[in-house]
């Protein structure tokens, strides 16, 4: 059993989510932060607490933080003295900061400095290498032992990056051009966490086929590819972006809009047949949360074929793999025409997910990969 270590979770959520849930819970921002951060994680966005649950089994102490949720970390700031900017290390650091960021005072990012400073963790875990600007991880390193970033996106600027002591990638290519740039860098799997089933319950497969993810102008070779398929496949759509489509795209009038966190994985559990479409940065990989997501909710995935699929599932067996709309087109057909086929691949999809995609079994690959750097 490896080392156990305290850590700090630092993820940030979409905008968009949290809006949303504010928004239809409106009593939740006169909460406590504990209440607050215990039911936005209830709802199992992102990774949620999937982190700090498994290694808290793993022995370990952690604790996620939403750095970028502006109502509850006003809220941990009241209840932690000072108000919502002052006192204590944060006024020590304030000035400081405020220089590096070329600017004014920054309250979001002086509440997590003083988060960091009064906790302590052996490790500070960064799933948005983006959120911090440069010099805000050097101002903490002080605070703590071992600095870990997670990516799986397009890059920041290479200054972001090197006050990092280790990155972690499911990208493959990533982990060679961070040590080139002199980083440290390991490969780490994406992963599912079983308890989501617990909360979702059984559900009646109402939908033929999905998609759901963002379609975003980012998304352009897949917004190309769904486009193409919603002219020739009867297929729902579900997330981000659809504001962005033009009035006579096909996908526009399949398009249900924005879910999140468990109504996500309600709907991916209730599919025959769910898409996935890797976004241009993966290139050859196969790394997304949807692998996961969508064979641990029973769905049967079908995805684009990349040169290390076969390392995470038995194509064919397990889950289906195409290489151009034609065939993504022929596999679904057939597969919707062919329904013992189609259960038997969602079934061992989902127990190839449940009994080695798990959080469990990735933290505790974590737990050994910090332990060398630490």
């Amino acid at each position: 059993m490896p080392d156990t270590y305290s850590f700090l979770i630092v993820d940030t959520y979409y905008p968009q989510f949290l809006s949303a849930l504010y928004d239809t819970h409106s009593e939740l921002a006169a909460k406590s932060y504990s209440a607050q951060r215990d039911f936005i994680m209830s709802q199992c966005f992102g990774t949620a607490d999937f982190y700090s649950a498994n290694l808290k089994k793993l022995g370990c102490e952690a604790e996620e933080i939403i750095p970028n949720n502006n109502t509850l970390q006003k809220q941990w700031a009241r209840e932690h003295g000072g108000g919502e900017g002052g006192g204590g290390v944060l006024s020590k650091l304030k000035g400081r900061l405020s220089a590096k960021l070329g600017g004014g005072y920054n309250e979001s990012l002086n509440i997590l400095k003083r988060q960091i400073a009064e906790t302590k963790p052996d490790i500070l875990y960064m799933q948005d290498l983006s959120f911090c600007p440069p010099g805000f991880l050097s101002e903490v390193k002080p605070y703590v032992r071992l600095i870990v970033g997670q990516i799986a996106c397009p890059l920041p600027p290479p200054d972001y990056l090197k006050p990092y002591d280790l990155i972690l990638t499911s990208f493959p290519h990533y982990v060679e051009r961070f040590r080139e740039m002199g980083i440290n860098s390991e490969y780490l799997k994406i992963a599912f966490s079983p308890s989501v089933l617990d909360k979702i319950g059984g559900r009646d497969k109402k939908y033929g086929v999905t998609f759901v993810g963002g379609i975003s102008p980012e998304h352009k070779q897949r917004r190309e590819l769904l486009a193409e398929l919603a002219r020739r496949v009867d297929i729902d759509f579900f997330g981000y972006g659809a504001d962005g489509l033009d009035s006579d795209s096909p996908i526009a009038p399949r398009h249900h809009g924005e879910i999140w966190g468990l109504d996500m994985y309600r709907v991916l559990s209730s599919s025959k047949i769910t898409v996935n479409c890797h976004i241009s940065v993966a290139e050859r990989w196969a790394n997304n949360m949807r692998l996961y997501e969508a064979t641990g909710c029973g769905a049967m995935l079908i995805t684009d074929y990349k040169a290390n699929l076969g390392d995470l599932f038995d194509v064919g067996a397990e889950i289906a793999a195409y290489k151009n709309v034609d065939e993504l087109v022929s596999l679904i057909d057939y597969y919707l025409k062919h329904e013992v086929e189609r259960e038997a691949i969602a079934g061992n999809g989902q127990q190839r997910t449940l009994c080695e995609h798990t959080y469990y079994n990735r933290l505790r690959d974590l737990l050994a990969i910090v332990s060398r750097y630490i």
